[in-house]
Order: structure tokens, then sequence, then C-alpha cells
């Protein structure tokens, strides 16, 4: 099937049988057997546009697949009119996995792709229409900030406060807003310095990259948006040949991303349609002699809107059906993840916005176990139990890999480290280091993307130095200005060196890299690395090399790996494995797409995400913040920092809708749970070196007190510190007199938080009167006397902080007695695993079971 045909594909046979599912008398659908109402019309309706509000874990990616096989099954359109959108590579490949799983070879010629990817694939075909060539670089984020960072430089705009990163940030906004430099600059305060040296900044930047023949990451949506609106016959193609555009996560669109959908789904008019090659047949025109707009589907909800950070705009789902007169709705509300305790506090949270579309999850799978709360009396004690907890999990059958921890910023993390370390949970932060962020991974990618674009400016300053060779600053110099005044490529003028009149030394490593790049730029477009004497190619019809194979061919010439190792330390040891691993991913993606490429290699490695990261046969908690954890999902969550200032943050407060923003995050966060559900929070909290008080989030009060299990409420935090025997610490969950311990009945009235109950309760959420000021006070004073506290040498604000210490020459064993700084004596019943990372099975008199890393734990033997 031709990747652009246009025929009417009614009669055309396909795989499985005969058309529509839908004729009277027929079996029932396959492609919609088993699904509920509200799915079955979302996948049957039919029209100009279709919104489905799909709640969370309701089933969307069913919908969504089911929905494209049954077009393409009922021969209303060729897989190659179908254009399918997500937000990420792994959701895209999932997505074609499904389809393909109902239809088979029929899905050939179909575009499953993020914005970003379909966005590369039209600008490589159309790049000639605007000035570039097919084979442009896409500049990452650290490689625009790298070419922002020389520029700042040399206009000496650091002195008014510019750096790479809030200058990127700046222009990343402005062009997901379709604004250019020159549009900015229109409406630029130039009595501001500032802003005339913003504008100078920005144009010279677009100039770099124009000469490079690069875009950077924002650029390739916008620019296939000025395309169109530039080049409407270009256009033309496009709506003509996708006829039914799906679109998923339409909640997380930005104003670029929106104006592609608009452009994709304006009809032809036509004096257009005439002109199109091949020419239009009857049945694709309408009565005006045009060609109609492509139907639209979008797949979103509005509660789970939670980037508006990277520009994501809630008014593009709000606000659809005004967008797209006669447009159908259809709400997904039955949940098939969560239980249904979950699922009410998160209805009860999110009720409180008003700039959503009303819907009310449920489950027919019953209410679940409740919602576990718990305050410590510090982050430290609050990560303790977090990490006791899951302790319990994995006791009672659950997998490491089935719980994830979340938080709001990255900066809670450290306590939470510190108590998984030490009770020997094997956990790893997401949103850490990437993978092609890495320095030595960076140097490798730089050689391969000079192989495809060799007037790319970034990264051949980066290869000539990695590793180095005797190439300075001043020598690198000279060949970027000797490039630029012949107009010849990097490597060309790497070739041409002695014209330039660089010494012996110099002069034998230009020249040996610029050979080094050459042979293996032949490699990759086809024609083999050896030549003839004479420098005659010694095969000119050889097909271009795997990609893994002119990898290889880089670090074995230029000795990156023998380098490393020679060094003899770890860290550079771990560098030559992740270039190992580099060659790895070449090879796969050679398997993957044989004789596809590098270009396509660097085109796939470009568009990688971070979420993409995500092993799900991985054996470790995964600690993550909640805007990562957005689209995962875990048997076992806790939420931790529940507390105003952190959830909602501080900096939300002040900003347009930012209270309902953080309203959806947590929404987003419980939802991903689908058994057990910990909502944790601390009395006190370090930040900045000074300790504060924490006063419970206003989305505690939100949930209905009978969905929670207060392990440990704010109301007696408060109570204990503020008592004449206020305390410090205790053995987590340990017996205390009055109430039963956890394996015992519940808590009854007990159990609920005493929100603006009683004199030791947390005041939360109260009106704005004479309470609010009531509450003030009594927060002042409970920060009095957690500032008294801690300069007396209490234990109140922060319980262990103190506790770390190397027992590195501990020697335990099965039988012994140790003695534990929080939870006192206990014995040892068994010693796993070797050197810095034993870990100690003991049982305590007060608190049971426990795991302890014995280099760390504060622990002593007692003989």
């Amino acid at each position: 099937m031709s990747e652009f045909e246009l025929l009417d594909p009614s009669g055309v046979p396909l795989p499985g049988g005969a058309g529509s599912g839908s004729d009277a008398g027929a079996a029932e659908d396959p492609l919609t057997a088993g699904l509920n109402p509200q799915q079955r019309r979302a996948v049957e309706a039919r029209g100009p546009a279709l919104l489905i509000v799909a709640g969370a874990g309701s089933g969307k990616t069913r919908v969504l697949t089911h929905r494209i096989a049954q077009l393409i099954r009922n021969r209303e359109a060729w897989p190659s009119q179908i254009l399918a959108i997500t937000f990420t590579n792994k959701a895209a490949s999932e997505m074609r996995e499904r389809v393909q799983e109902l239809l088979g070879d029929a899905t050939e010629g179909m575009w499953i792709s993020t914005f970003h990817s379909a966005c590369v694939r039209i600008l490589r075909r159309e790049s000639e229409r605007f000035g570039y060539v097919s084979g442009f670089t896409i500049y990452d984020s650290a490689d625009s900030r790298a070419l922002l960072k020389r520029i700042i430089r040399e206009t000496e705009a650091d002195s008014y406060g510019f750096t790479p990163a809030n200058t990127s940030g700046k222009i990343s906004r402005l062009k997901n807003e379709l604004q250019d430099a020159a549009g900015y600059a229109a409406t630029a305060n130039e009595a501001d310095p500032r802003e005339r040296i913003f504008v100078e900044i920005f144009h010279e930047y677009e100039q770099q990259l124009r000469r490079a023949n690069a875009f950077d990451f924002d650029d390739l949506i916008g620019q296939t948006v000025h395309l169109f609106r530039a080049h409407p016959d270009v256009a033309a193609v496009y709506q003509r040949r996708f006829r039914h555009l799906l679109v998923d996560e339409y909640q997380d669109t930005n104003h670029a991303q929106y104006a592609l959908i608009r452009e994709l789904t304006r009809p032809v008019d036509a004096d257009l349609a005439d002109r199109l090659v091949p020419p239009v047949r009857p049945a694709e025109l309408d009565a005006s002699g045009g060609i109609p707009a492509a139907s639209l589907t979008v797949v979103g909800d509005s509660d789970q809107s939670i980037y508006a950070f990277r520009g994501a705009d809630i008014r593009n789902i709000v606000e659809f059906e005004r967008d797209f007169p006669g447009a159908e709705v259809v709400k997904l509300e039955q949940n098939y993840r969560s239980t249904q305790n979950i699922l009410s506090a998160a209805n009860a949270v999110i009720a409180s916005n008003f700039d959503r579309q009303e819907k009310n999850l449920w489950t027919a799978e019953g209410a679940g176990e409740r919602i576990v709360g718990f305050t410590g009396y510090s982050q430290h004690d609050e990560a303790r139990f977090v990490a006791e907890e899951i302790e319990d999990l994995r006791r009672s059958g659950a997998a490491y890999g089935d719980i994830a921890v979340f938080y709001r910023t990255n900066s809670q993390t450290r306590a939470l480290e510190e108590l998984l370390i030490r009770s020997a949970v094997p956990y790893r932060v997401l949103g850490g280091t990437k993978f092609y962020e890495r320095a030595e991974i960076k140097d490798a990618m730089a050689y391969l993307t000079s192989l495809a674009n060799p007037y790319d400016p970034i990264a051949w300053s980066r290869l000539l130095g990695a590793p180095k060779r005797g190439i300075g600053p001043m020598a690198e110099a000279q060949l970027a200005n000797f490039q630029e005044g012949r107009g010849i490529s990097f490597h060309e003028a790497m070739l041409r060196a002695e014209e330039i009149g660089f010494g012996p030394k110099v002069l034998g490593s230009i020249t040996g890299l610029g050979e080094l790049l050459s042979r293996a730029a032949r490699m990759a477009a086809g024609g083999g690395a050896a030549l003839e004497p004479g420098g005659a190619v010694a095969d000119a019809e050889k097909p271009p090399a795997p990609v893994a194979e002119v990898l290889k061919l880089i670090l074995d010439e230029t000795q990156m790996i023998e380098k490393l190792r020679a060094k003899r330390d770890p860290q550079d040891e771990a560098r030559a494995e992740n270039l190992e691993e580099l060659v790895a991913v070449a090879r796969e993606f050679d398997v993957r797409n044989p004789g596809a490429g590098l270009l396509e290699f660097l085109t796939e490695v470009s568009l990688v995400a971070a979420a993409d990261d995500l092993d799900d046969r991985s054996g470790t908690v995964s600690l993550m913040t909640l805007h990562t954890a957005k689209g995962l999902e875990f048997p076992a969550v806790f939420i931790t920092g529940v507390e105003e200032g952190l959830l909602p943050h501080q900096m939300s407060v002040d900003e347009v809708g930012g209270v309902n923003e953080e309203r959806r995050l947590m929404y987003v966060g419980i939802t991903r749970a689908r058994e057990r559900l910990y909502l944790t929070l601390a009395s006190t909290r370090a930040s900045y070196g000074d300790i504060g008080v924490a006063m419970p989030s206003r989305f505690l009060q939100e949930i209905p007190e009978e969905l929670i299990d207060w392990r440990q409420s704010p109301g007696e935090v408060t109570a204990r510190a503020g008592g004449s025997g206020g305390s410090g610490s205790r053995a987590l969950n340990a017996p205390r007199e009055g109430r039963p311990t956890r394996s015992g009945a519940g808590r009854g009235a007990d159990s609920a938080v005493s929100f603006g109950r009683g004199s030791g309760a947390a005041a939360v959420g109260e009106p704005a009167s004479g309470n609010m000021q009531s509450a003030l006070e009594r927060w002042r004073e409970r920060k009095r006397l957690a500032k008294e506290a801690q300069d007396s040498g209490g234990g109140f604000p922060n319980l262990i902080g103190a506790a770390v210490r190397d027992n590195g020459d501990l020697e335990l064993a099965p039988g012994d007695r140790i003695r534990h700084d929080d939870y006192g004596e206990g014995r040892v019943t068994g010693v796993t695993g070797e050197g810095s990372k034993r870990v100690a099975h003991a049982v305590f008199d007060s608190v049971g079971e426990r795991k302890l890393l014995i280099k760390l734990s504060p622990i002593t033997k007692i003989e």
C-alpha cells in the first residue's frame, strides 16, 4: 500500500473478515466487545470533532486504539490517512503495537508518533521550501545552552543577569507561543536595556541556528506551523492526506501544538484542491468543490493538566466545544485501576476546582483498603515511616518495583534517600542524570551529529576536545574562521588546515581527525570507509553501514574507551561502560530498523523524553516528583510532604490559577495508586538550614475523614509537642498505651484528623475570619516551641539527622544482640550482602522485624 494512497478504501479486502461490525443481525463487533457503554460510544462516534473526557485509569488507550482499528477495518480510512499524536515515544510505541495486534499488517503506513516526531518527518520532506536541507541537526537543550553561553559571553550580557538557563527558558516560552525574534522585537520596550539585549541575543541565536542548518527542539512544531501558513499548497497536501487526526493527552498541549492541530484540520478550498497532485477525485470533494476538514478526535482530562510551567494551556481542552462547534463530548468515568476509596479521595479533592469538566470517577472493584495517613515530627521521622512501611509491604509479598514515592520538589529526596539507604531498601530517583545527558555520551553523539551535518559548529566544537588532542581554543577559532570565510564544511576545513599555517603537531592532529570524520561519513552515507590508492572510494555502491559500525570505528580510532579505562578510576570505568552501552543501543536500533541509517538514529535519540526511561521490570522502589509520575501507576504509592508551602507549593499561591493546578497535581498523584495509598507530612521541616513549622495541606481537609486511617494525625503530633512531656522521637509504630498496634483493630474515632477541633488540633484551610487569626497564633506558638526544642538540644525538629555513623568494621552474625539508637534492643536473625552492602535482618523488642544497612545504621553490638 502506498504511503500516500488517497483512493477510497471501501471495498478493498482487509485481513480479519468483512467490513463494519455494526450491520443488522451481525455478530457482536470484536472491536467493541467488552467495552462499557461510554467506551463503545467513544469508539463508534463519527462527526467533525469528538472530545473524549477520559478520567484517570478509564481505559483511554484501549478506546483510542480500537477507534483507529475500527476506522481501518470498516474501510472508512486508509492507514496512511490516520495521524495519531501522543506525548511520549513509549506511549506511541504502545499504541502502535496495540493497533497491530488488532489488525496485523493492515496498519502499514499509519502515523502514530509524538508531535515532535511527526513534525521532523514533515520538515525533512519540505525543508527546502524554507532554505534548509533535509539533514538538519536537532539541538537538544544542552546544545542550545552551549550556543547561548557563547552568545551571552560575546555580547557581555552576563553583566545584565543573563544566563544560558534563563535565556533559553524565555526563548522556549516565546517559541511555544509562535513568536520569533522579529515578532518579539516589535512589541519590546526599547527603553529597557535588558529588553534590547535580549532581542539581540534572540536574533543572534536564530541566525546561528540557521547558519548551522539546525533547529532547536522548540522549533520543530513552530517551524511546521509557519511552513503551513506560509505555503498553503504544502499544508493542503497534509490536510488532504490526514483525514482522521487523533490527539492523546490534549490537556497538555501548548499554543504551538494547538495551532498545528488547527492547521491540519482546516478545509482545503477549491482553488488549492484543483492544484493538488495526484488530482483529487470527486469523492474527496464537498459541495463547494473543496476538501472538507479532517475529523478530529482528542482525548484528555482537564483534571490532569499539570504542565502550565511548560506552556500547557488548559483552555485548549476546557474551550474545545467553542473552538470546534458541533463537537460531541463523551465522558469515561468508570475506572479500572484504583479502589473506590482512592477514587473517592481524588473526586473530593478535585471537586474544589472550577476550571474543569464535571465528572465523577467510580469503580466496580470495591472499596479496598483505607488510605493511610501519617504525620512525622520532622521530615526524617516522615521518611523513616515511609521506609518501614515499604519493608512491611515487601514482607507481605509486594515487589519493590510495585512501590513508588512521590514528592513535590526534588529537594525533598535527601531525607528519603538517607532513610532508604540505611534501611537497605533498593531505590532509584527518576529524573536524575539521563543517559544521553552524560558527558561521555554527548561526546560520542557529537561525532555522529557532525557526520550527519558537517556544518554544525556545536557538535564540531565538542568533538575537537573529546578526547583531548592538543587542539586549543585558538586553533579552534582559526579553523572556524577559515571554514566560515571559505563557505565550506568543518570537515573540509580540517582537511585543508595546512593553508592556515599551524605547527606540525597541531596540523597532524587536525588533519588526522578530519580524515577520520571523512571516512566515517562515507560509511554512514554508503560507500565504505576504505579508499583506493589516490583517494578513490573502494566501493561506491556499498550501502550505508549500520550505525553501530560507524560508532565503533569512531570509538576505536579515537581510543575513547581505552583512555578512560587507562585512568583506573571507578568513575571513568563507569563512563567507559556507558560508551559500550551506547554501542549496544546503536546495535538494537540497527536490528529494529535495518537500513534506516545514521540520520534516523539521531532523530530517534533527539526525541527521547524523560518518562520513556522508566523500566517497568525494575526491582527497585521508584522515587519521583509528582510531575514525573504523570502517566504511570503503581500498586502502592506514597505521597510525601502534603503540607502548605509544598503541596500546594508556596510559589503557586500568588499565581492566577496556581492553587488549582497544584490541586490537579494532588489529584494526579492520588490516581496513580492502584491498591494502597499513603499520605504523609511532617510537623516541622528543614529548609535552607532553618527549621520551620509545617502546616498540613488544605488538600487533606478536602478528603472525607472516613477515608483515612491516621497512624499518627497532625492533631496527635501537636498535642504531644505542646504537652508537658512533649517529646521527641518514638520508635515508629511501636505499641503505645491506649491504642492498638498496627495489626490490631481499627482506631475508630481516633483515626480521624482533628482539623479545627480541640486545643491540640492542626488548623487547615480555615475561613478568612477570626478563626484564621487564631490559627496563625497557634502556629506561631508551635514554631516558637519548636525553635526552643531545637535550641535546647531536644529531638523535636530533627530526630535522627546526627545518627549516621560508619559501622564498616562491625561484624554481626545470626544470634547476636544489638542496640539501635531508636528501636532499642534486638536480635540478629541473618546477615546478607557483602562489604559496604551488608544488611542485618533483626527483630527488635519494640517494633518487630527490621532490615538495616550495617555500614550506616546507628547500631552497636551487645557483648
